[in-house]
């Protein structure tokens, strides 16, 4: 009777494999130093100190880095990566390139699903960790077509979008928020007035948005969407059903769809930030910091600057703290090229105005929201 009533594990997936598995993903993160974080004032904001996590300073030259390591070691630890185990993954390439990095780390095979526009740069460097690259056509394809390769795979769906606000431990001492305040607590003013962080899966901003309610930090969360996503409507309507009518030219962040990850109720203000405004941004401020950034990290420096003109309005002084999420050198082709700017009919010398004078002013005027509307619908004016 007692042969009928026990029922022991089969070994699938080899438990010793996978006590392998974590020391080796921890040790990888160990190696890795923390990324630094950049001090910078600007003229027009005497009292307002500014500071830019940076990064694109990981082993695999991005923010995305975090959430694969994550991903991965959620996966193993929840029984779901075993030795065999096929990772794909849906991405617009950042976290493709860091998931390829560590799945080679592991011994796996590993198959990144992507739009077919995706930069050159990000699917060599895929290619290069040992990945293997499967395009589609519509962007909008990549969530069904990865689920769809790893079934026919007999593999594992990593699905940064759905599991990116909970592979992360938002409560820890290893995660970015965490980090930030520490680096921050011989600074001037060691607990920001704002964070700023733009969405691609929502995780980063829900880990931030988690830890500083967790933490009862006066701070707010500001989230800038890029001009072609439906996080800016979905959480200004209160309806996760919202959809984006085309994908984000600024890759990494907006989705055409608000994503499981993304939490709207950590989340104090959003903007919508038209794609010449980010990409003038970007430009701007890889000049300032003598090297370059991507075109996510400017739709950050606009949300910087939105939030500086709100303090200053206000006579207020303390930090804000943004990221640089990527290197600008995976965009040379696109927004660090002039004919490219031309192909997409983006004009940025307006908007490179408006970014100028608001760093010798200490004002970021409301039109260099326009082409979005979104300074009008969502009364987000800095102020007079």
């Amino acid at each position: 009777m007692l042969e009928n009533s026990v029922v022991e594990n089969d070994r699938r997936l080899d438990k010793a494999w996978s006590q392998k598995a974590v020391r080796l993903l921890e040790a990888e993160g160990r190696r890795a130093a923390d990324s630094h974080l950049r001090f910078m004032t600007l003229p027009g904001f005497p009292g307002i100190d500014i500071y830019f996590k940076d990064e694109s300073t990981h082993p695999t030259g991005s923010l995305k880095h975090r959430l694969a390591h994550s991903l991965i070691l959620y996966g193993v630890c929840n029984g779901i990566i075993g030795r065999n185990t096929v990772l794909v993954e849906a991405s617009s390439g950042s976290t493709a390139v860091s998931e390829a990095y560590f799945a080679r780390c592991l011994g796996l095979d590993f198959y990144a699903v992507l739009p077919r526009a995706t930069s050159k740069s990000k699917i060599d460097a895929i290619i290069q960790h040992g990945g293997l690259c499967h395009f589609v056509d519509d962007p909008s394809d990549i969530y069904q077509e990865a689920s769809t390769l790893a079934a026919r795979k007999n593999g594992h769906f990593l699905n940064q979008f759905a599991y990116a606000e909970r592979a992360v431990d938002w409560r820890g001492s290893n995660n970015i928020a965490c980090s930030i305040m520490e680096q921050l607590s011989l600074e001037r003013h060691p607990v920001p007035e704002w964070i700023v962080m733009s969405a691609g899966t929502g995780g980063t901003s829900a880990t931030l948005g988690r830890y500083i309610l967790y933490r009862g930090m006066p701070t707010k969360l500001c989230v800038p969407d890029p001009q072609y996503s439906a996080f800016f409507e979905g959480w200004r309507d209160a309806d996760p059903s919202r959809t984006a009518d085309r994908p984000s030219r600024i890759e990494g962040i907006g989705r055409p769809r608000v994503e499981p990850s993304f939490i709207p109720g950590v989340v104090d203000a959003m903007i919508k930030v038209p794609d010449a405004a980010s990409i003038a941004a970007c430009r701007v401020l890889s000049d300032m910091l003598s090297r370059t950034v991507g075109g996510s990290t400017g739709t950050n420096f606009i949300g910087v600057l939105w939030a500086a003109s709100r303090m200053a309005a206000e006579g207020r002084e303390g930090s804000i703290v943004s990221l640089i999420c990527d290197s600008g050198e995976r965009y040379h082709d696109t927004y660090f090229s002039d004919d490219w700017l031309a192909e997409q009919d983006i004009d940025i010398s307006p908007a490179i105005e408006h970014i100028e004078a608001a760093i010798g002013s200490g004002r970021l005027s409301p039109d260099i929201f326009s082409p979005c509307g979104a300074a009008k619908r969502a009364n987000l004016s800095p102020g007079p």
